[in-house]
């Protein structure tokens, strides 16, 4: 069994016991997730199946989606709704205007620094074990880039968000800094994430339903390799030319940048490669 399927993760589990649950029920030796949810988080989680494992770092490296509520008035240790609270300060009168202000400062390219309680290194250790052992160090900011950040309600303590973003960025970081921002602090209350790369929601299998589906049903939800890159630029290849593709030898295309999918006349993913000199450089042969 070869492919990508999405499941709509409930809240509670972590991403790992999504995969351990999928390749428990179907029975598969090898499966692994595309971007980590937080238990409290649920929404688009791409686990992929067999040979498709050999594409998931490609996979996690596309544009993230979510929706979420922001809590105001109130900070917590792993700036989410699962920690404990460290501050608590009045919520200022909220206005659209004021809003859209604030929030205009977190779209665009910018720098983020993850929070403590992540899974990034620092000397060989995960911040969230260094948190959990009570410490805080210093952490290195990241480069991220919002690409969509829509302001879809509001109430005198809450804030519904909508983002679009790369990935490695921390929603629960963005809630705790348009707290600052407001003078107030947050906390994320609830995340849900809407697609991941090329998949959404309106192609996820809630978890709970995958136990009902025969074998065969799960089969005809999985998401193809050459379907789940369709993030990037396509060259395709005549019959003879794909036998020399799985075999290695260089072929000549037409110029692209960047990294490509090459697929054969059937539309079958043979490869991922650049184009260098107006020939194939292979990254990975699928045989």
């Amino acid at each position: 069994m070869d492919g990508v399927l999405v499941i709509d993760k409930p809240l509670g589990p972590t991403s790992f016991d999504v995969v351990r649950q999928v390749r428990g029920l179907l029975k598969v030796k090898k499966a692994g997730h595309t971007g980590t949810l937080d238990p409290m988080a649920t929404g688009v989680l791409p686990v992929c199946l067999g040979e498709a494992t050999k594409v998931a770092g490609i996979i996690t490296e596309g544009d993230k989606a979510y929706d979420a509520v922001v809590r105001l008035g109130i900070e917590t240790d792993t700036q989410d709704a699962q920690g404990k609270p460290t501050a608590e300060a009045p919520v200022p009168p909220l206005t659209a205007p004021l809003l859209e202000a604030v929030l205009s400062r977190f779209r665009g390219t910018f720098e983020q620094v993850p929070p403590m309680y992540s899974a990034v290194k620092v000397a060989g250790k995960r911040l969230y074990e260094l948190a959990r052992a009570g410490e805080e160090v210093e952490r290195a900011s990241r480069t991220v880039t919002v690409h969509e950040l829509v302001l879809r309600d509001f109430s005198a303590d809450r804030l519904t968000l909508s983002v679009r973003c790369t990935k490695g960025f921390y929603v629960r970081t963005l809630a705790y800094d348009l707290g600052r921002a407001l003078g107030c602090g947050a906390h994320l209350e609830a995340l849900r994430r809407t697609m991941s790369g090329p998949f959404t929601l309106a192609r996820a299998l809630p978890l709970g339903d995958l136990a009902s589906l025969s074998r065969e049903a799960v089969a005809g939800r999985l998401v193809s390799l050459a379907d789940s890159l369709t993030d990037l630029p396509a060259v395709r290849v005549n019959a003879d030319e794909a036998r020399r593709v799985l075999h290695g030898v260089p072929v000549e295309v037409a110029p692209v940048p960047g990294r490509v999918r090459v697929l054969g006349p059937d539309d079958a993913l043979l490869a991922m490669a650049e184009v260098v000199g107006g020939r194939l450089r292979y990254q990975r042969v699928f045989n």
